[in-house]
């Protein structure tokens, strides 16, 4: 039975419009680089990075998920085909050319914009268990607009790090890679109702002339929906882990910690 809030159905992004410049060359899309191995009834195979979060929305209850695509990463769809695989129904969606990933998002607009959507980076490995249904019962509980999951890091100027309340798990504060500051947490997985699809959208269409040069951040949109009132609780993973591949250092590092097998 598809997981459901308030009668809305929880439905599953997955922003797969990145050119992947820091890692590359690459033989294929970076959410299909293997990192680590899975056991299924073919024995022992290869799990490629992006499976980890999608197995994640499969265990929150999530049946159907939309894999935002750029033009040439066909050899996403071409392997995950229907989402048999991970338990879910997938549907790809095609982006037009996208400046950062808040656009990516908005695209999946008339798809999701009454649904609770569930949220997490295809090249971000999460270790926490029920992490997500951790995120929907704080919605559900605080009646918030949006819930991060954070986790602590020890290198906050490749994060955005994130400032509570004190006290508190209402989010304060979203302050996109920083550099050294006092914060110990970083949000890298969300769950959001339609309230912030509709103000995600909404703002990207206020500011669609501005031309900064600068490169929006969804933490950027998040501060933005804080600053227009919108209720934004966190819960906190103080064990759980979790690594970027996005950077050369960071994908030798992933590699080395799953190159076991299950």
């Amino acid at each position: 039975m598809a997981q459901c809030i308030n009668q809305r159905e929880v439905v599953g992004i997955v922003p797969a419009g990145g050119m992947a410049t820091r890692i590359s060359p690459l033989p294929c899309s970076k959410e299909l680089f293997p990192i680590g191995f899975r056991e299924g009834q073919e024995g022992t195979r290869p799990m490629v990075v992006s499976q980890y979060l999608l197995e994640q929305y499969r265990t929150a209850g999530v049946e159907k998920t939309y894999i935002l695509l750029r033009s040439g990463k066909w050899d996403i769809a071409n392997y995950y085909g229907d989402g048999t695989m991970v338990g879910q129904r997938l549907a790809y969606l095609l982006l037009h050319q996208t400046p950062s990933v808040p656009y990516t998002i908005d695209q999946a607009y008339p798809f999701v914009k009454d649904a609770t959507v569930i949220f997490g980076f295809p090249d971000i490995i999460v270790q926490q268990a029920n992490v997500f249904q951790s995120l929907l019962q704080r919605l559900e509980e605080r009646k918030a607009d949006l819930v991060l999951g954070l986790f602590p890091v020890a290198e906050p100027h490749k994060w955005d790090m994130v400032y509570l309340s004190e006290g508190q798990t209402r989010v304060q504060q979203i302050i996109p890679k920083p550099g050294p500051v006092d914060a110990r947490y970083s949000w890298t997985v969300a769950a959001w109702s339609p309230k912030f699809t509709a103000f995600l959208h909404t703002y990207l269409a206020s500011i669609k002339d501005h031309t900064s040069g600068s490169e929006l951040s969804l933490g950027e949109v998040m501060q933005a929906s804080i600053n227009a009132g919108l209720v934004v609780e966190s819960v906190v993973f103080e064990k759980g882990t979790c690594l970027d591949i996005g950077t050369p250092e960071d994908l030798q590092r992933a590699v080395q910690q799953y190159s076991g097998t299950p």
